[in-house]
């Protein structure tokens, strides 16, 4: 029983670093362990142990990715879609309830999770071989929902073609950033990083500039800056909280079973099955006089300023997409006894570890004992983190910390990805801007993940 807990320990701390350093992501350390395994199994830590410190760092990851994405502007790969609803709240004096609520999404979704264990399993069983072959249109769909719910802001007061308009932005949009991630993951092998730590991910540059750097420069554009206080109380309903937390953690549950499909694309989801809009904002002009809005390119000097239920939909997305990256996580395991698929590098180094060992009951009621203890120990260290990073940051120029990250970003990328990478990451931050000019959701950016992914199925 110690060792297990010190290894539950050993992964929880390896899930904060992984969590809080952009570019640094559990698969490194999965990676790294699998190779030490005879090493390690020498001065007597057996395999399952190494395979729970695995198992627990991606857990942990879950919880702790949230800061930098809120607080960095810097996401992964699960908290792209974070970024710009994290950001109003930073913004808005609410950062430390964004990182409390994240938290939150990610501890009920361990707790809702374990009710979903059993009838899913039973119901994907059944069902998966015909899934699996309909991917592509099961991709397709998702993608018709985002565009036919897209309507611009305001548009009912512009006429009735005013919809049209704003989807026919968000295709675009969709689009182009569609064709980016072709010509990316084409030749993600021209990656050359400076530091060689695990495989290098194409994600990195991509993600940074369409949802990270792109926002940070909108930011410096403008005249936003951190409040003096940040609150984290939590000022989100409790009906609305409860919604995030089933809403993520049922498409986070879903998404574990089917190929391709990762936390961002469960993440639109549950926006838009809760009608939730998290990730609109439009650059509107400074003036005195209201003036109606339309198509332009100029700035205001706080694009954050956001009605009440804005700033909740923002909220409630985080719960929601918390709750997705969570579950995930752990029905990436119930896949595997299940289905026999793998879907994360986790389980692909734990099944490299301990084989078919993996599905007798002890070994499975360990794992889901190392997820809970994993997640209380998370929630807690998520919160105070989120609770002290205001405390730093107050301290800081706004525009200084945001010029400061975006270069950060940069250098990062160029490290991980090498020349190559930053070429990608250069030319997704304008693109990444065009949302805002163009009043669409960002989400319809995640056409960099889910083209390629179509065209991959069909």
């Amino acid at each position: 029983m110690p060792l297990l807990l010190f290894s539950v320990l050993g992964g929880y701390l390896l899930g904060i670093i992984s969590g809080l350093l952009p570019g640094i992501h559990n698969n490194n350390f999965a990676l790294a362990l699998v190779a030490l395994v005879p090493f390690l199994a020498e001065r007597g830590l057996s395999p399952f142990y190494i395979a729970v410190i695995i198992l627990s760092n991606a857990l942990s990851q879950t919880f702790h990715d949230i800061i930098p994405s809120i607080f960095l502007g810097a996401p992964d790969g699960d908290t792209a879609l974070m970024v710009l609803p994290g950001h109003r709240l930073l913004l808005d004096g609410a950062g430390a309830e964004a990182v409390r609520l994240s938290a939150l999404g990610s501890a009920g979704s361990v707790v809702a999770s374990l009710f979903f264990v059993l009838p899913l399993s039973l119901f994907f069983k059944a069902i998966y071989p015909y899934l699996e072959g309909r991917m592509a249109w099961i991709l397709i769909f998702i993608v018709f929902l985002m565009l036919a719910t897209e309507k611009g802001e305001d548009s009912k007061k512009k006429g009735s073609l005013a919809k049209y308009k704003h989807k026919a932005f968000a295709l675009v949009l969709f689009l182009i950033t569609g064709v980016l991630g072709l010509f990316a993951f084409a030749r993600e092998s021209l990656m050359v990083p400076v530091v060689n730590f695990g495989e290098p991910s194409i994600l990195l540059p991509l993600l940074s500039g369409l949802f990270g750097a792109s926002q940070l420069i909108i930011s410096l554009l403008t005249s936003s800056k951190i409040p003096e206080e940040s609150v984290s109380a939590l000022r989100l309903s409790r009906k609305r909280i409860l919604r995030g937390i089933l809403t993520g953690s049922a498409a986070g549950s879903l998404m574990a079973w089917l190929p391709g499909l990762s936390s961002a694309v469960a993440a639109l989801l549950t926006g838009l099955i809760a009608k939730v809009d998290f990730d609109r904002i439009p650059l509107k002009k400074k003036t005195s006089k209201p003036e109606p809005r339309r198509f332009r390119t100029s700035l205001y000097s706080d694009p954050y300023a956001s009605n009440p239920e804005t700033l909740d939909s923002s909220k409630e997305f985080i719960v929601s997409n918390s709750g997705v990256n969570t579950a995930n996580a752990i029905f990436g395991l119930v896949a595997f006894v299940v289905i026999g698929r793998t879907r994360s590098g986790a389980m692909v180094a734990i099944e490299d570890i301990l084989g078919t060992n993996i599905l007798e009951l002890p070994v499975l009621l360990l794992f889901f004992a190392t997820m809970v203890l994993t997640a209380i120990f998370s929630y807690f260290s998520t919160v105070w983190i989120g609770n002290n990073a205001h405390l730093l940051l107050k301290k800081v120029d706004y525009n200084k910390l945001c010029a400061g990250v975006l270069i950060g970003l940069g250098v990062m990328v160029y490290l991980f990805t090498g020349t190559f990478g930053f070429f990608i990451f250069v030319i997704s931050t304008p693109i990444g801007m065009l949302s805002s000019f163009m009043n669409v959701r960002k989400s319809h950016a995640m056409g960099v993940i889910l083209l390629p992914v179509i065209l991959y199925f069909l």
